[in-house]
């Protein structure tokens, strides 16, 4: 198996770091070599992070070059459009329909992008959700992140009781429950 490239993005505090943590335990479950690698901007100040996993056989380093991304992980659609030219040819986007304005946007030293969605459908392969909107449904906004993962691993070869078995062991113990409820609605979107 050739080595497998994800990148997941988003603004401090919407758990990009866990997401990442459920995706390398679920790669080492596979019994993969995994690396992990997480780079914070501003995170506390609602800025980019983003965070890389690579597995497969034998994997040499954690970074994952532009071009070479299979799955683009996005928790905002900025932060979609900011990174998806980190995407193959045939790669695929999973984006969190939210906006949440960077600080240049607040302090009126730029606009937020209008159409960017639909911008990066016309090249690549794109799946938009309302997972705040899910989340909230479910009684708890924090686990948008896990109902985007639901929807990003109908495009991975594990099974949803894996993936289910994984979130148990990596979620704080009181969570457990709802992030699994989570994993299932991203799952069947």
């Amino acid at each position: 198996m050739e080595t497998k490239n994800i990148m997941i993005v988003g603004v401090g505090g919407q758990g990009t770091l866990l997401t990442s943590r459920i995706l390398g335990g679920m790669a080492l479950h596979a019994n993969f070599d995994v690396k992990l690698s997480e780079v914070h901007g501003m995170a506390q100040r609602g800025g980019s992070v983003v965070t890389y996993v690579r597995y497969g056989e034998k994997v040499a380093e954690p970074i994952v070059e532009e071009g070479q991304a299979d799955v683009l992980i996005a928790f905002e659609r900025l932060e979609a459009k900011r990174y998806a030219h980190f995407l193959k040819k045939d790669g695929v986007i999973i984006v969190n329909d939210q906006r949440m304005d960077p600080i240049t946007v607040v302090t009126g030293a730029a606009q937020y992008p209008e159409g960017i969605i639909e911008e990066l459908s016309e090249k690549y392969k794109v799946y938009s959700v309302d997972a705040m909107a899910e989340a909230k449904k479910l009684g708890n906004a924090k686990v948008f992140n896990i109902i985007v993962l639901g929807v990003a691993a109908q495009h991975m070869d594990y099974s949803k009781e894996d993936w289910l078995e994984v979130i148990e062991k990596t979620v704080p113990p009181k969570t457990v429950e709802i992030n699994k409820k989570a994993f299932e609605v991203g799952y069947t979107l």
